[in-house]
């Protein structure tokens, strides 16, 4: 089993941006498990798949094979022998993501992965579920959290950007939505694990939360 830190929370607490500067600054792979939902939303969209049908979904995901690889020091995301790496995050992919998430096959399917990666390599995995059900033996655990209307605003930022319209009400609207559906869904839904320590970075810059947890996982120890 190799060394692990899981980082759950919500959507937009920072996740990703905090996990991967951590993996650079600490030495571990980082495992972008959203990433890989998104990815089985891109395949679920291109089928035509309804976000609804879960008989349908269950059989598809089966047909889905989504491996990660680094290139040139890059996470790249891999649908069935295809990059989708550039196509992850729009906002439609990822509402399928969220949505197809609830369903079990979709879950074990990709938890499998996940818990195989971690055996063989020292990682870094954020989602919604990582210390409670994929990784419930990890050497560190993290609850990342923020209030919505920060959350949102980073999301809006993030949009406007990139030269994407955005309705900041409307992103708060949807986060808030989608805190709901991840947290009463009946399988693996986001609670904090009862040994993670929660960090909020609602007031916090990168740099302090990275530090934040990087001196955590000092204190924890574990790696040889």
């Amino acid at each position: 089993m190799g060394y692990s830190i899981a980082i759950d929370g919500p959507a937009g607490a920072g996740k990703s941006t905090i996990a991967k500067k951590i993996a650079k600054d600490e030495g571990l792979i980082y495992v972008d498990t959203g990433a890989m939902y998104r990815a089985m939303g891109i395949h679920l969209l291109n089928n035509n798949i309804p976000a609804d049908d879960e008989a349908a979904i269950s059989a598809e995901c089966k047909n889905a094979d989504i491996t990660i690889k680094y290139e040139n020091g890059e996470q790249q995301v891999f649908l069935n022998g295809e990059n989708v790496t550039g196509k992850l995050r729009t906002e439609e992919v990822g509402d399928m993501a969220s949505k197809c998430s609830v369903f079990a096959a979709v879950r074990t399917k990709l938890v499998e992965l996940q818990q195989k990666l971690a055996k063989t390599a020292d990682v870094i995995m954020d989602g919604r579920d990582i210390g409670t059900v994929v990784l419930p033996d990890a050497n560190v655990k993290i609850f990342l959290t923020a209030s919505s209307a920060v959350r949102a605003k980073r999301r809006f930022d993030e949009l406007v950007a990139k030269g994407v319209k955005a309705d900041i009400d409307e992103i708060e609207k949807d986060i808030i939505e989608r805190d709901k559906r991840d947290m009463t869904r009946e399988n693996s839904p986001l609670r904090q694990a009862d040994d993670a320590i929660l960090v909020d970075t609602s007031y916090m810059n990168i740099d302090e939360v990275c530090k934040t947890i990087e001196d955590i996982a000092h204190e924890k120890g574990g790696r040889a």
